[in-house]
């Protein structure tokens, strides 16, 4: 597997298209996208998964202090009637993982069926597609949802306010609150927000590191693959041609990071897995960010966007200062 990366094979011969990368080891999976002005990007092979949840374990172990730690009780939101409390923090709701939770950011849809007279049974890594052009962070009107250059989609729980508008226009519905954390709190707590959203951030900070997302690195029978882009493209549609399958994610809202192969067309699956809050479909997603309005929403809060979190990041750091000062 030469010009893709599959569990530890990451920090082998260069790293693709990185070519000769700083031999500290210091950010070599941002490099390997970077170096090539792609991002990184994954492919799933469904025929290959066996459903045992390794990968589901291991993101929440690796990403664990990012979950959300509420600290009291959860304001009462007004109006009530409109802003829904969202309380994932009972031992139990925590741990859920058959969705998407603020606590669980990638589960396994299960998919049975029948195609072409023949019984089927397909597992589903779920997650964040990390779209190419994704409306979250184009159209948060707080700029917490970002892109980082590599690609990688994430939402700053420092600066999130928890008004869900990533989830909204999201094609499929990822991002997840939690009520009673994050910055709202410190602000207006009973109208602002109503939480933090949560959601798959591709491990960035091993990434940056040079390491592995969890998920591909426990994979007992590499169901992924993490390369520059075109590199998973041309991989895909190898493996696509080479077994009759299907892909998905090459297309769909313009294009994701996040590329899927499958033995069973996914009309065929989308109509077998189990959909709902928290459980994405799998139906054909037109450019959600080419229509005028949205086009014209997202340039006008780029800028606006851009002042309040800086001003957040400032307001935090200067807290942090003060707090500092206070207890020495």
């Amino acid at each position: 597997m030469p010009d893709t990366i599959s569990r530890r094979n990451f920090l082998k011969a260069g790293l693709i298209t990185a070519g000769a990368v700083a031999a500290s080891g210091t950010g070599l999976a941002s490099m390997a996208g970077a170096a090539s002005g792609e991002p990184l990007c994954t492919l799933l092979d469904l025929s290959r998964c066996i459903g045992c949840e390794e990968c589901v374990y291991a993101c929440r172990e690796v990403n664990g202090h990012k979950f959300p730690e509420l600290k009291g009780a959860i304001p009462e939101m007004i109006p009530r009637e409109k802003v829904k409390i969202a309380d994932w923090s009972a031992p139990e709701k925590q741990a859920v993982s058959d969705r998407l939770t603020p606590y669980n950011w990638l589960y396994i849809q299960r998919a049975y069926g029948e195609h072409n007279g023949e019984p089927f049974e397909l597992n589903i890594p779920r997650r964040c597609m990390h779209c190419e052009n994704p409306p979250c962070s184009k159209l948060c009107p707080f700029g917490a949802a970002y892109q980082q250059d590599n690609g990688i989609v994430a939402i700053s729980p420092d600066i999130c306010m928890g008004g869900a508008k990533c989830k909204a226009v999201c094609p499929w519905h990822i991002p997840e609150r939690q009520s009673g954390v994050g910055l709202h709190l410190n602000l207006m707590p009973q109208y602002a927000g109503n939480g933090v959203m949560y959601k798959c951030d591709r491990c960035f900070d091993r990434v940056a590191e040079g390491e592995l997302p969890a998920c591909i690195e426990v994979c007992p029978v590499d169901v992924q693959q993490i390369g520059p882009k075109s590199r998973i493209i041309e991989k895909a549609r190898q493996l696509a041609k080479e077994t009759n399958g299907f892909i998905y994610g090459l297309e769909e809202n313009g294009g994701t990071n996040t590329i899927y192969v499958s033995p069973v067309p996914f009309d065929v699956l989308n109509g077998s897995v189990e959909k709902g809050p928290g459980k994405p479909h799998l139906q054909p997603v037109a450019d959600a960010m080419t229509t005028p309005n949205r086009m014209f929403a997202a340039l006008a809060i780029a800028p606006v966007a851009g002042i309040v979190a800086a001003v957040a990041r400032f307001g935090l750091l200067a807290g942090n200062k003060d707090h500092e000062k206070e207890n020495m």
